[in-house]
């Protein structure tokens, strides 16, 4: 975008006093246009979807998808600045990623250096650091317990009970749950870190495993595995993964 271009805003809070103040400080720049105001994290992915904002201004502290579910399934090209109450662990992931946030009650000052910065990473086309936020956002020790993944505007949560098994396709991950498979922009390297290690277990370096769906372990040569799980389906099991696999079982 160009530096005199519109810079075209969407804010997401459940709060509606929030919001509201958020519009009236930004309808003081003529150079940006508030695109919409969502009140949950749902109705931000399918409106920054459907409308497509350069910015989103976006709450963390949100009932059913929170500020970090939210930026997984956004177009990592759009910026983003995060609007919180005071969060120690959340701001110490913003600043060592670099990435701008504001500290509720929002000085007007502050938003509209934030949203200058985020004008420049527009400009040099600087995506989010959305995987490096996302890891370093969880409380240690805690896993994951839902996939989420954005097909269109529509979001699928998929429980992390549901998942048979996830495949590693270029810079994709495609989560196999309940007969269906599911693409996500994601690396399995990042997602494995996330799981619960006790549950899944990384059998290849394109697959990793639902324990609870491995029906037995089949020798095919020498030096050569499979896994089978409960509905038949086969999946190469590397020298490591067997070792890994060994030490859960």
């Amino acid at each position: 975008m160009a530096q005199s271009e519109l810079l075209r805003v969407l804010i997401v809070d459940d709060e509606e006093l929030a919001r509201r103040g958020l519009r009236r400080d930004l309808a003081a720049d003529p150079a940006i246009e508030v695109l919409a105001e969502c009140p949950d994290g749902f109705e931000a992915v399918r409106a920054a979807t459907e409308l497509k904002p350069d910015v989103v201004l976006l709450d963390i502290q949100m009932p059913r998808l929170d500020g970090f579910e939210v930026l997984e399934l956004l177009d990592p090209g759009i910026a983003v600045i995060f609007v919180t109450a005071h969060d120690d662990h959340a701001v110490r992931a913003f600043e060592v990623n670099a990435v701008d946030y504001l500290l509720k009650p929002v000085d007007p000052q502050r938003l509209s250096d934030a949203l200058l910065r985020a004008r420049e990473r527009l400009l040099r086309r600087e995506p989010m650091p959305v995987e490096a936020l996302t890891a370093a956002s969880r409380p240690a020790g805690v896993p994951l317990g839902r996939i989420l993944v954005r097909d269109g505007s529509h979001v699928h949560v998929l429980p992390v009970e549901t998942i048979d098994y996830i495949e590693a396709q270029d810079d994709y991950i495609a989560v196999h749950s309940a007969g269906r498979t599911h693409l996500k922009q994601q690396t399995i390297a990042s997602l494995e870190a996330l799981l619960d290690p006790s549950r899944f277990v990384r059998i290849h370096r394109s697959y990793i495993l639902n324990l609870d769906r491995l029906a037995q372990i089949e020798l095919m040569s020498k030096d050569s595995r499979i896994v089978i799980l409960r509905d038949g389906t086969r999946l190469p099991l590397s020298r490591t993964g067997h070792t890994r696999l060994q030490a859960l079982l």
